[in-house]
């Protein structure tokens, strides 16, 4: 009896994003082409467009605490007021964003009334968490907008932020190894920290110097470095919070993406640090 032949090694398996990559390109051309539109025509309706992403990134979140830990975060007041967050901001800047913030705070402890006093506080707690983290972060694109060259700010922010998370994934899905905090993401690699920071800079020497007034290359080096850190460090709060909530993504709105929570998550911490640095940089004006 003939030994059977040896049976060929199965082709090495590719690596794999783990979603539908071209309905993931889709849906980010289309925000991208709605997002540049209203940024340049008409600067009332790009507010307009932070508004329903907040609103809906508010709805996301308060659905998920409800569904995974019974927090019963109340959505009418924190729809109501970060809307009426990013407006003031946009209006009467940080003096008008804080009001509204406080305002809206008050609302929810009030709101929350309407229910039994069991778990009161933790409602309430995760209710102001709410409004600090969605709307007030989002306030300061809106402010970022109210200076004389705003819409070349806030797609300066918006490339760095796209800049950041394609470097750190295009570099980590090639040569990542040390995993970056494999407790909160298993995916993140320290080499795609690095390749975020290097592709962030680059994009920000260069987005400073030519689109920001009175902008310096070197001042977009710090701008760039200081997007890679926040967005980082954004993405890995949300991971931190789907992880104690038991879920992949905050929703399925957005098909290849999530939620609109999944693509807010390195956008809005980074927004307070760049609209701090580029006010340092070159004023407010």
């Amino acid at each position: 009896m003939q030994d059977a032949a040896p049976q060929p090694a199965p082709p090495p398996q590719k690596k794999s994003a783990g979603r539908d990559l071209g309905a993931a390109i889709g849906v980010a051309l289309g925000l991208g082409v709605v997002i540049v539109a209203s940024l340049f025509f008409v600067k009332a309706v790009f507010v307009g467009v932070i508004v329903v992403a907040v609103v809906v990134g508010l709805w996301e979140l308060t659905q998920r605490l409800d569904e995974r830990k019974g927090i019963h975060a109340p959505l009418v007041p924190l729809a109501v007021g970060g809307a009426a967050m990013v407006i003031a901001g946009y209006v009467w800047g940080a003096d008008g964003a804080w009001v509204a913030m406080a305002l809206t705070a008050l609302a929810v402890l009030v709101w929350r009334m309407a229910r039994p006093p069991q778990d009161y506080l933790r409602d309430v707690t995760a209710g102001v968490f709410a409004a600090f983290y969605v709307p007030f972060l989002a306030t300061f694109v809106a402010m970022m907008l109210t200076a004389d060259d705003g819409a070349w700010r806030v797609l300066t922010f918006l490339i760095l932020t796209v800049v950041s998370d394609t470097g750190a994934y295009a570099v980590g899905w090639r040569f990542g190894k040390r995993k970056l905090a494999p407790r909160i993401s298993p995916g993140k690699t320290r080499e795609g920290l690095a390749g975020a920071v290097a592709f962030a800079m680059a994009a920000g020497a260069l987005c400073v110097q030519l689109l920001i007034d009175d902008g310096a290359w070197w001042q977009g080096l710090l701008l760039g470095l200081a997007v890679a850190v926040s967005a980082t460090l954004g993405d890995l709060g949300e991971s931190m919070i789907k992880r104690d909530l038991g879920i992949k993504d905050m929703g399925t709105l957005l098909p290849g993406h999530g939620g609109i929570m999944d693509r807010l998550d390195s956008l809005l911490p980074t927004a307070p640090v760049a609209w701090l640095l580029l006010v340092v940089f070159v004023g407010s004006g």
